[in-house]
C-alpha cells in the first residue's frame, strides 16, 4: 500500500448518481477483478427504515447492483440475525426485499448458511479465531454500511459493518470481549473488497439504533476500509486517531487512516455530529 489511498466523497440528493460516480472514482472494476462472486453487505441491526439514519438505503443498494450487472459476477445481498432483530424481517420492512425482487439478486441470511469455515485469527486482539460461511471468505465483500455513531464504538461505519457476517444470532458475547478489538479481529482475516458508506441520511446520538437522522446528502466509497471510515469519520467531525477500532486497524496494517478525498473536499461536506 504505496502513497495514500483514495476515498470518494460525493454528495448529491438521494438517488443512484451519487453511488455510480463514487464507484467510479474508486475504480470499483479493478477492485472486483478476479472474483466471481459479490455479497453486498447491509445493516439491518433493526427493522427502522433508511430515513431513520439506522438502516442501509435500499436506493444505494439498488445502485450498487446495477453497476455489478455488467460484470461477470454472481450478486447477493448478505446479513444475519443480530441478538434483536431477524435479518428476514428487516430485509421485507426496510424495502430491501423488493430491491432484489426487482433487480433478480437473491437475499441471504448468512446464518442459515450451512458450509461454514473457521478462520485463525494472527494476533488476535479479543478472539483466536471466527467461524462464518465459506461463501463470504470466497466472495468480494461490499460493505454498504450507515454513517452513525455508536454508543460503545463511537462510529459505525465500514469496518463494523463487517461484525454482522458473524453468523451467531447472539452477538452480546462479544461485545462483552471489548467491540473494538473484536471488530479489528474480523477485519484482520474479512477485510471488505469495497466500502460504500449511504451518507443520504446519517445518525447522531444514541446509535446505532435510537440516535437521530442527520441529512448529509452524502457518499463515502473506498477500496481501502480503513481509509474509508477514517474519512468518513473526520466528517463526522470525530478525530479517528481517537477511535480504537479505526487505530488499531491502521497501526495493525490494515489500512491507513490518511486518505485522498476524491469529489468534494471533507471541510465542505463536514458536520459536527452529536455523541450519546
Amino acid at each position: 500500500m504505496h502513497g495514500s489511498s483514495v476515498v470518494a466523497v460525493v454528495r448529491g440528493e438521494r438517488g443512484f448518481e451519487p453511488v455510480f460516480k463514487a464507484l467510479d472514482l474508486i475504480d470499483y472494476r479493478k477492485a472486483l477483478d478476479g472474483f466471481d462472486t459479490v455479497l453486498i453487505k447491509v445493516n439491518f441491526i433493526t427493522t427502522k427504515p433508511w430515513d431513520t439514519g439506522a438502516t442501509t438505503d435500499p436506493v444505494v443498494v439498488e445502485a450498487i447492483i446495477k453497476k455489478l450487472k455488467d460484470l461477470p459476477v454472481k450478486v447477493y445481498v448478505v446479513e444475519s440475525d443480530a441478538t434483536i432483530t431477524k435479518a428476514d424481517k428487516a430485509f421485507e420492512a426496510t424495502g430491501m426485499a423488493d430491491v432484489c425482487r426487482r433487480n433478480g439478486v437473491e437475499w441471504l441470511n448468512l446464518r442459515h448458511v450451512k458450509d461454514k469455515v473457521t478462520l485463525e485469527i494472527p494476533d488476535g486482539e479479543a478472539l483466536k479465531s471466527i467461524t462464518v460461511p465459506r461463501l463470504v471468505t470466497e466472495s468480494a465483500v461490499i460493505s454498504a454500511a450507515k454513517l452513525k455513531t455508536h454508543l460503545d464504538t463511537d462510529v459505525t461505519l465500514g469496518m463494523k459493518n463487517m461484525f454482522g457476517l458473524l453468523s451467531d444470532k447472539f452477538k452480546g458475547k462479544y461485545h462483552l470481549k471489548g467491540i473494538s478489538k473484536v471488530v479489528v479481529d474480523i477485519n484482520t482475516v474479512l477485510r471488505p473488497t469495497i466500502t460504500v458508506i449511504d451518507g443520504f441520511v446519517g445518525m447522531e446520538g444514541k446509535g446505532p439504533i435510537d440516535g437521530t437522522p442527520v441529512q448529509m446528502d452524502l457518499i463515502i466509497a473506498g477500496t481501502d476500509p480503513v481509509a474509508t471510515d477514517a474519512t468518513a469519520a473526520r466528517i463526522m467531525g470525530f478525530n479517528p486517531h481517537d477511535i480504537a477500532h479505526i487505530r488499531k486497524a491502521h497501526e495493525k496494517g490494515l489500512g491507513k487512516n490518511e486518505a485522498q478525498s476524491l469529489g468534494e473536499k471533507i471541510e465542505n461536506v463536514k458536520k459536527q455530529f452529536k455523541q450519546k
